[in-house]
């Protein structure tokens, strides 16, 4: 922060800025340093735009001279714009002199009446292709860095979706995807995801999402044994699954799987981990009424080719030939317990000993 100079506006400056601001018929008021104060130099009245009126700066100002010049915005029209004009030419005594006193000028004429500034060492900074340059550098959005852009995009995708809502009451904040899952579902995936609960065999349905639509589309479905789970994921790709699996003579059940492997890009793997548990959701719903049941418990990893039969027998604790149910929901990856409806008896704590 520059020291400042001490040089105070003007009592005349300071009556001619007020009727400025009140009658809104004044374009230009130019201020100079005389004397040590900040002085009235000359007004100039409102003829057209400003970008139009700008032109006559060329004539208001010298080539080595600094000088204030105080612009009456269009738009808003309550508010001014301050234009510092100290040429390349003029002496280093009258830059420095300038220069320090930029902030009396501000806070003495009212500084929150000022919404905009320009720096100018040249009659070419002040024609109006200057200030239309101006503008756009003021108004366009500032540079992001990739990680930072990425997050903007997530964001904006949120705010298109509706999720990005303020609090409702105690209500948490609920996803951009949201419950009923804001992507809409390609006709075909539905059609594959309900097809599940019909046949006898193990088929594996793996859905994406389409960034670029936003849409839930089908990538593949195929008889799949559970040996090959894994390996018909997508290897660097973040996709869900649904895996009807046929574990036992007389045992069907479906299994919803989430990949995301750590290569994905951060927009991915934030978009597919918010619609986790919505899209389980919507195939819970595609398929009530199937005579295979959709398992509570879900398969998340970051590894797809390490998903084989033992890994699913030992994640959702179904032992080889038969199947234990599975009840209420868990944790991603936990393992169950086929005794886990049981309720032991509370353990009162012994008591210390006696002395």
């Amino acid at each position: 922060m520059s020291a400042t100079s001490g040089i105070a506006v003007s009592t005349d400056l300071s009556a001619h800025f007020s009727r400025a601001v009140d009658d809104r018929q004044t374009r230009f008021i130019k201020v100079s340093i005389e004397n040590e104060s900040l002085v009235h130099d000359l007004s100039v009245p409102i003829r057209g735009s400003l970008e139009e009126d700008l032109a006559q700066l060329q004539d208001l100002i010298h080539e080595d001279t600094p000088t204030y010049l105080l612009t009456k915005l269009d738009d808003p029209p309550a508010e001014w714009l301050v234009i510092y004009y100290v040429p390349d030419t003029a002496k280093v005594r009258d830059k420095m002199l300038y220069a320090s006193s930029r902030a009396s000028l501000l806070k003495s004429l009212g500084s929150t009446l000022f919404s905009d500034s320009i720096f100018a060492t040249s009659k070419g900074d002040l024609t109006p292709e200057a200030y239309a340059a101006h503008r756009r550098h003021v108004t366009a959005p500032k540079p992001l860095s990739a990680s930072e852009q990425e997050m903007a995009d997530v964001r904006a995708a949120e705010r298109q979706a509706g999720g990005l809502s303020a609090y409702q009451g105690s209500r948490a904040r609920t996803s951009h995807i949201g419950q009923t899952i804001g992507m809409s579902w390609t006709a075909d995936l539905e059609d594959a995801v309900k097809g599940l609960s019909e046949g006898d065999d193990s088929v594996l349905v793996v859905l994406t999402i389409d960034m670029a639509s936003e849409t839930l589309v089908l990538h593949s479905t195929s008889p799949t044994a559970a040996a090959d789970v894994g390996a018909s994921l997508p290897p660097d790709g973040a996709c869900y699954a649904f895996f009807a699996w046929k574990h036992a003579p007389s045992r069907r059940d479906i299994v919803f799987i989430y990949s995301c492997p750590s290569s994905c890009p951060v927009k991915h793997r934030m978009v597919y981990a918010s619609g986790f548990n919505a899209v389980f959701l919507a195939g819970k719903a595609l398929l009530a009424d199937s005579p295979a049941p959709l398992q509570t418990r879900k398969i998340e990893t970051s590894t797809p080719s390490e998903i084989d039969e033992a890994y699913l027998r030992s994640e959702l604790d179904f032992s080889a030939g038969q199947a234990t149910p599975v009840s209420g929901a868990s944790t991603p990856g936990g393992a169950g317990n086929g005794n886990d409806d049981e309720k032991k008896p509370f353990a009162r704590p012994r008591g210390p000993k006696r002395r």
